[in-house]
C-alpha cells in the first residue's frame, strides 16, 4: 500500500466500480454514469433502503436510551464492533456456505486495516467536534455529506446527470431549516464539523468501492474483516479517554444491572443487523443514495421526537421537513430515470 494517510491510500488501491468510461454532457437530465446500482432491480433496492431505514431509526432511539443508563459512548461503539465479529463468526460456524473468506492480498489487507482505521477516526472526529459546536451548527454541516459524496466522486472521475445535482439542493437546504436554530461554533470545532462531513463521506463511498470494485467483497465478508480491527481501536480510544476506568467504577458501584446488560445485547444484536443491512444497502443502492437517506434520517428523527417526545418546532422548521422530504421525493424520481435510460441502453 502507498506510504499515504489511509484515507488516499484507501481509495486508491481499489478499482472504481461506477467509474464514467465516457465524458458525461453536464446539460443531460440523467446521468448516464452506469454504476453498480443501476443494475439493481428497483424492488431490490427498496427493500434494502426501507430495512436500513427502520434498522438504523430503531439504533437511534435505542441508543438514545441505553446511553441514558450507559454513559460510555466509546465503549458501546467497542460493543458495537464486537458484536459485528460475533455475529459474522456465527454465521461462517452456523452456515459456512453463506460466508466463505476470499483470498486477500498483503496490499488488500492494508486497505481493510486503513478501512477500519477510517472508520474509527471518523466516529472520534464527530464525537470531538459534537463537543465544540452548538447541536443545529453539527446537523447543518453534516446534512452536507450528499454534496461531499459527489465532490469524491468527481474526484475519482465519476460524474452525475445535471438533475441529480440539482435535486440534492432542497435536501440539504431542508435539513437545515428543520434544524434551524442557535448556531455556535469555534473555529476548531467548525473545522473539526467539516472535516468530519468529509470522513463520513470518505467512508461510504470507500464502502462501496471494496464491495462493488476490484475486491467486490461480500457485505459479511467486510464486515467479519473490518470489525475486529475497529473494536480494538474503539477499546484503545476508550482507555485513552478514561472511559475504561469510570466503566469500572461503574461496575464497582453496583450500576450494572441485569436489566442494563440484557438492554446491552439487544442493543449490540440490533447494530449487528443494522451493519450487515447498512453494507448491503450501499453496495445495492450506491454511496450516494445512502448519504441522501443520512438526511432523510435527520427529518424522520425530527418527526419521531415530536410524536415521542413532544418535541416543539417553530413554522420553519416544518417548512424544512416539508421540503427536504420533497427533495428526496424528487431524486428518488432522477434515480428511476437513470436506471431505466441505463436499461434501454
Amino acid at each position: 500500500m502507498d506510504e499515504t494517510t489511509p484515507n488516499t491510500g484507501l481509495l486508491s488501491q481499489m478499482d472504481d466500480a461506477e467509474k464514467q468510461s465516457s465524458a458525461v454532457d453536464a446539460t443531460s437530465t440523467p446521468s448516464t454514469q452506469e454504476g453498480h446500482e443501476y443494475s439493481i432491480s428497483t424492488k431490490t433496492k427498496m427493500i434494502c433502503l426501507g430495512l436500513y431505514f427502520c434498522m438504523n431509526l430503531g439504533l437511534t432511539l435505542y441508543n438514545k436510551a441505553v446511553l441514558g443508563k450507559f454513559n460510555f459512548p466509546w465503549l458501546l461503539t467497542t460493543f458495537h464492533t464486537t458484536s459485528a465479529a460475533l455475529g459474522c463468526w456465527s454465521i461462517m460456524l452456523i452456515a459456512p456456505d453463506q460466508l466463505k473468506l476470499s483470498h486477500v492480498g498483503r496490499k488488500e489487507q492494508w486497505v481493510l486495516v486503513a478501512f477500519s482505521v477510517l472508520f474509527t477516526v471518523n466516529i472520534a472526529i464527530s464525537n470531538v467536534s459534537l463537543a465544540m459546536v452548538s447541536v443545529p451548527f453539527h446537523q447543518i454541516v453534516r446534512s452536507t455529506t450528499p454534496v461531499a459524496t459527489i465532490l469524491i466522486y468527481r474526484w475519482l472521475g465519476r460524474n452525475y446527470g445535471t438533475m441529480t445535482y440539482v435535486s440534492l439542493v432542497p435536501i440539504v437546504a431542508g435539513v437545515g431549516l428543520s434544524t434551524y436554530g442557535d448556531y455556535y461554533a469555534t473555529l476548531l470545532g467548525a473545522s473539526l464539523t467539516f472535516l468530519g462531513v468529509f470522513l463520513a463521506a470518505l467512508k461510504t463511498v470507500a464502502t462501496n468501492k471494496l464491495l462493488t470494485g476490484s475486491l467486490k467483497l461480500p457485505a459479511l465478508e467486510l464486515l467479519l474483516r473490518m470489525s475486529p480491527l475497529a473494536a480494538v481501536q474503539s477499546l484503545l480510544w476508550a482507555t485513552a479517554t478514561g472511559e475504561v476506568s469510570h466503566f469500572l467504577d461503574f461496575i464497582a458501584e453496583g450500576n450494572l444491572s441485569t436489566s442494563l446488560i440484557i438492554a446491552l445485547l439487544g442493543n449490540g444484536f440490533l447494530a449487528f443487523l443494522l451493519n450487515v443491512t447498512s453494507f448491503q444497502t450501499n453496495k445495492l443502492a450506491g454511496a450516494l443514495t445512502l448519504s441522501v437517506c443520512g438526511n432523510v434520517k435527520q427529518i424522520l428523527t425530527v418527526i419521531l421526537g415530536i410524536v415521542l417526545f413532544n418535541v416543539n418546532i417553530g413554522p420553519m422548521n416544518a417548512a424544512g421537513m416539508i421540503v427536504a422530504l420533497g427533495g428526496a421525493a424528487w431524486y428518488s424520481k432522477v434515480e428511476l430515470d437513470v436506471k431505466r435510460a441505463a436499461s434501454r441502453s
